[in-house]
Parts: structure tokens; C-alpha cells; sequence
């Protein structure tokens, strides 16, 4: 360790005294059901790892265009801006834009915080490399200025707010995110203590507990002895269908309720929609569709429904934390990153139908931009805004047809009069 940090790792302990500590990702925990519950044994149960999964890769497929700001106050997509590339293609030497986003989004969803450092060339940022939320923890000095903590292998080091982008999840106090595992651990430790009792009733076999009655009374060697006789004969699946000897007049009485008795289905079932409540995920979108969504009927009322609830928070979250820690001051005014959000909605070919034949016949969409999204090259001529030519007032109806804006404008062409009301040859 060098002198520096030996250094700052003394000033953060003669100091600590008058740190405030904020709230930092939490462990395992127990649970009211005694299970321990921390990320590792929260993505072991299917509902959770489908729901973090849905909602990172969803994430991370979709496209993260930055953009500049015009004069009339459009954007224009731009590919030259150094920040282009390292979110849409590359954000370090390791990454795919899509491992990168698949990373930070599900930290959100585990440790309600996501750590980025920062890696510069001078004034320009070179490398975005995620950071684990469990080894960091933020603080503030006596002047409130925020510096985080980072255990590594050699030690710890401290850095500043310029060199860690921290992406923050629900929260409240606006400085650091909740964990939703720790809030959830309740519910999360219900679901790992049912998945528990299934797996050791199937090990047996299916064979519930119970008692075998004796007319004699034994000695203590002698119950240890019938006990593991008895559970060699009926432990594990091996052992499904065989007969069980019983001698000297003993009964065996089964003692533990069956799992139709315990309504196991169902628990497991309540589980699964207790879990996605913590997720803001639908049911259905994982596979679990034994009730019908409320979310509408239609492939794309659904698809909105999720993007709205579920996934726009964090979309919301991540461009503007691209704004305040990627971006420059200058750069600020003029440039901001934003999700492409319409291949969410690109199954719906009926309704995509729809918006292109609204927005090419009444003039808000060129023929260039709607093939553009549907990954089609341009046409010549394709970049002129149309509208449909039988929109006229009323007064006008009769008096302009399709010929005669033809000619009126083959007359314009030629510097000659128009045909107008008056004149008609």
C-alpha cells in the first residue's frame, strides 16, 4: 500500500466520528420464515431471476441513441459525439452496450444502486466499467460533498462524484437507492422456505413424516437403531414402491399433512404475484398466467402498460443520470441520451400500419422516416412531408381536382397565367 493511501485510509478513520453515513446495500438478513435472504439466494427462485431478467434485457436491447439539440429546437442523431459510441456500441474493453446495460440495470433491481467508474483521457471520459454495489458505501464529509468507498483487493480506495457515475433506484433521500431484495426479504424468504419444504417432500419421496407405535418400551440405543432402520426403508426416491417391514407388533402412523392440506399449489402461486409486486412486473409476462392482466387486451395495450410501470422508471433513471454525470457542462445544453423505446412496439403490425399510413398522409412523418424504422433505405423523393390532396375546405369542393393543380402547376413551370375560377380554358 502506498504512502497516499495509506494516507487517505487514515484520514477516513480519524474523520469517521464525523461522517454521516448513508444507507449502503445490505446482506443477508433473516427472514420471519429464518431463511436467509441476501441477492445470491434471491436470484434461486425462478420469480425473481424472470424478473430481473425481463427487465434488463429489455433494457439493454434497446438502442441508446445520444442526440443534439438543432436551432428550431429538433435533435439529430449524434454518431460523431465521443459519448456515442461508448453507450451505443462499446462502453469499455470487456463490454458489449448490452452487457454493460444488462449489468448496471440488474444491480438496480437487487441492490437499488448501480456504481459506474469513470475512466478519463484528460477531459474526456475513455471507459465506463461497472462496479459491485455490495463493496461500495457512500459518504459524506463535513462539508456535505459526496466520496465513495470501494473495497478491493489491495484495500480500500476512495473516490470522487467526478470519477463514479452513481445510478440510484427508489429511494428517500434522493442520495442513495433502498435495496429492493432487503425490503422484500419477507416475501422473498416465504418463497425460498416453500421451495425448501417441496424439495425435501419430493427427496422423500412423497412420503409425509410420522410415527411408528411400539408396544414395548425401548432403550435409547434401541430408538436410534428403528430410527435409522426406518429411514433407510423410507427416505429418497429410491425408495418409492417398496414394502416396509414392520415387526413385533408396531404400526406406523403418518403425522405430517399432505401438501393438498398445506394448499402448497397455492402458496406457490401467491408467491409468484406477491414477488412481481415487488418488481412491477405483470404475471403473465413470465409465464405465470393463471389470472388474466388488467393491463388491456391487445399485444400493444400490454406492451405500453409495461413500458409506462415497469420499465420507464429506470429508462427515465439512466438518461438523465447520462445528462449530470457523462455530459459536460457546455455539453449539457445541446446533447442528452435517450432510449429507442419503438421496437417495444414493432409485433403489432396492424398498429404500426396505422401510425405510418396517419403520419404519412396528414403530413407530421416523411415517407424516409417511416421506412427508416422499419429498417428500409431510403427512396428519392421520400423526404417531403405529403398530405392527402382530397382534404379541401368546403367551399372550395368542386373547384380544385387533381388535373388542375397539375396544370397549375406545369403553367407555374412555364411562367404562364394559372387556371383559375375565371379562367377556364
Amino acid at each position: 500500500m502506498t504512502i497516499i493511501n495509506k494516507a487517505v485510509n487514515w484520514l477516513i478513520k480519524s474523520v469517521a466520528g464525523r461522517i454521516t453515513s448513508m444507507q449502503s446495500t445490505v446482506g443477508g438478513s433473516d427472514s420471519y420464515s429464518g431463511e436467509i435472504v441476501n441477492q445470491q439466494t434471491a436470484m434461486q427462485i425462478a420469480t425473481v431471476w424472470a424478473c430481473i431478467r425481463l427487465i434488463a434485457e429489455t433494457i439493454a436491447t434497446l438502442p441508446m441513441i445520444m442526440y443534439e439539440r438543432d436551432a428550431k429546437g429538433g435533435r439529430n442523431v449524434a454518431r460523431d459525439h465521443w459519448l456515442y459510441r461508448l453507450l451505443h456500441d462499446q462502453p469499455n474493453a470487456n463490454m458489449t452496450a448490452v452487457e454493460f446495460w444488462e449489468c448496471v440495470v440488474s444491480q438496480l433491481c437487487l441492490w437499488g444502486n448501480a456504481y459506474v467508474l469513470k475512466t478519463y483521457i484528460g477531459n474526456r471520459i475513455v471507459s465506463l466499467d461497472p462496479l459491485k454495489p455490495n463493496l461500495m458505501q457512500v459518504k459524506t464529509d463535513v462539508n456535505g460533498d459526496l466520496f465513495y468507498i470501494y473495497t478491493t483487493s489491495s484495500g480500500l480506495k476512495t473516490y470522487t462524484e467526478k470519477e463514479i457515475w452513481h445510478v440510484k433506484g427508489f429511494g428517500i433521500d434522493g442520495l442513495v437507492g433502498l435495496s429492493p431484495v432487503s425490503y422484500a426479504r419477507n416475501s422473498l424468504g416465504a418463497a425460498i422456505a416453500t421451495d425448501r419444504a417441496s424439495g425435501k417432500l419430493f427427496a422423500n419421496g412423497m412420503r409425509a413424516g410420522g410415527a411408528l407405535t411400539m408396544q414395548n418400551i425401548l432403550t435409547k440405543e434401541q430408538r436410534e437403531q428403528i430410527r435409522e432402520s426406518m429411514a433407510a426403508q423410507l427416505a429418497g426416491t429410491a425408495n418409492t414402491g417398496k414394502l416396509m417391514v414392520l415387526e413385533g407388533g408396531s404400526t406406523y402412523q403418518s403425522l405430517s399433512m399432505n401438501p393438498d392440506d398445506v394448499q402448497m399449489l397455492e402458496t406457490r402461486a401467491f408467491q409468484v404475484e406477491e414477488i412481481c409486486r415487488w418488481f412491477r412486473v405483470p404475471p403473465f409476462m413470465i409465464g405465470h398466467s393463471e389470472k388474466s392482466t388488467s393491463w388491456g387486451t391487445g399485444l400493444e395495450q400490454q406492451m405500453i402498460g409495461f413500458l409506462t410501470f415497469a420499465l420507464r422508471p429506470y429508462l427515465t433513471r439512466l438518461e438523465q443520470g447520462i445528462k449530470k454525470s457523462l455530459l459536460p457542462p457546455p455539453d449539457r445544453l445541446k446533447y442528452f441520451g435517450e432510449f429507442s423505446i419503438e421496437g417495444l412496439m414493432r409485433a403489432d403490425s396492424a398498429g404500426r400500419a396505422a401510425l405510418y399510413a396517419s403520419g404519412g398522409q396528414n403530413g407530421w412523418m416523411t415517407r424516409n422516416e417511416i421506412r427508416e424504422l422499419e429498417n428500409r433505405p431510403p427512396v428519392a423523393g421520400g423526404d417531403e412531408l405529403t398530405v392527402q390532396s382530397n382534404l379541401l375546405p368546403i367551399n372550395l369542393l368542386g373547384k380544385t381536382t387533381p388535373d388542375k393543380v397539375a396544370k397549375d402547376a406545369f403553367s407555374s413551370w412555364l411562367g404562364l397565367p394559372t387556371f383559375g375560377e375565371n379562367n377556364e380554358s
